[in-house]
């Protein structure tokens, strides 16, 4: 901190004072004199006062009178922890009931480079289950989840023209082109299906969820043993995982763009793929039809490789 005589002393040292005078604020006592705070701590009180002091100027602490609460500056930059935290609260019910609904484990992704991340789940009850636990990393472009990143996120396609393709099976698409394809298919229906891509014997389904800025916030999943579900299946299981992202999506705020604002957001859209010319002319924070009206189902001729 500018200007803190205790600058020399060890870093590790006025961090734990530091530490103290924060551990001063709660929810029951948001605002402490520097008093309590003194007392609170048990600091000699010309170096509490000195730390502060510090404090404030640094955006740690808010003064308001005699009083003291947590600073703004402190609150903006634990923003983006709180932001996960916020997303799976509020999407954790949406499994549940997506799960309770389908019988099947259901999950909820964010994209890490190449990788797809759990980081939610509500687990099937069936005794024969593919187990999906928080913190699990899997392949982008192997199974359902990564083709709605590649329709909804064009940072995910850039991710993996740097990457090594791995072919996990032989119904794992290992070219861009091929993923190019899945993901206009994911965005034409809002939903995806894919059988077989990463394990031989496992199937997932998954939709997009958006944020109060219209942006993909990440992607809700069924993942399940083909034995139980199988391509005759989606009809059925796809618009109920697409109006699951819907009810996601609008926990996070999400509202679909007015009929005016469309054209004036279209001409702001990234390209999803190298022959993606039709889509570029539809919005990346638009839902996709499935979301609004759950009537597509899965085209024939993708139902033996998805």
């Amino acid at each position: 901190m500018a200007g803190d005589s205790t600058a020399g002393a060890p870093p590790i040292l006025v961090l734990h004072k530091v530490t103290e005078i924060l551990n001063c604020f709660s929810v029951e006592e948001p605002e402490p004199t520097l008093q309590r705070i003194i007392r609170l701590t048990g600091l000699p009180s010309s170096t509490c006062q000195r730390l502060v002091q510090n404090m404030v100027r640094e955006g740690f602490l808010d003064r308001y009178d005699d009083r003291y609460r947590i600073g703004i500056g402190l609150v903006r930059w634990a923003t983006p922890g709180t932001l996960g935290l916020d997303l799976v609260r509020l999407v954790k019910p949406v499994l549940e009931d997506l799960r309770d609904e389908t019988g099947e484990s259901a999950c909820l992704y964010v994209r890490d480079g190449a990788f797809r991340t759990v980081v939610a789940v509500a687990e099937t009850r069936h005794v024969v289950m593919r187990p999906f636990v928080v913190g699990q990393v899997m392949p982008l472009h192997a199974g359902a989840p990564g083709k709605i990143f590649l329709a909804y996120d064009p940072e995910a396609r850039k991710a993996l023209s740097d990457s090594t393709l791995a072919k996990f099976t032989p119904l794992t698409p290992n070219s861009l082109e091929a993923l190019d394809a899945q993901s206009r298919e994911a965005r034409a229906q809002g939903y995806f299906a894919a059988f077989g891509e990463r394990h031989e014997d496992v199937g997932s389904i998954s939709a997009p969820v958006f944020d109060h800025y219209r942006r993909l916030a990440g992607v809700i999943g069924l993942g399940f043993p083909t034995q139980r579900v199988g391509p005759g299946d989606v009809e059925r299981l796809g618009p109920v995982v697409a109006r699951a992202a819907q009810a996601a999506s609008s926990a996070l705020g999400y509202t679909p763009p007015s009929t005016e604002g469309l054209s004036r957001e279209s001409s702001q859209l990234p390209s999803f793929g190298a022959d993606d010319s039709q889509d570029r002319n539809q919005s990346v924070s638009s839902p996709p039809p499935t979301i609004r009206q759950a009537e597509h189902s899965l085209p024939a001729d993708s139902q033996d490789e998805p």
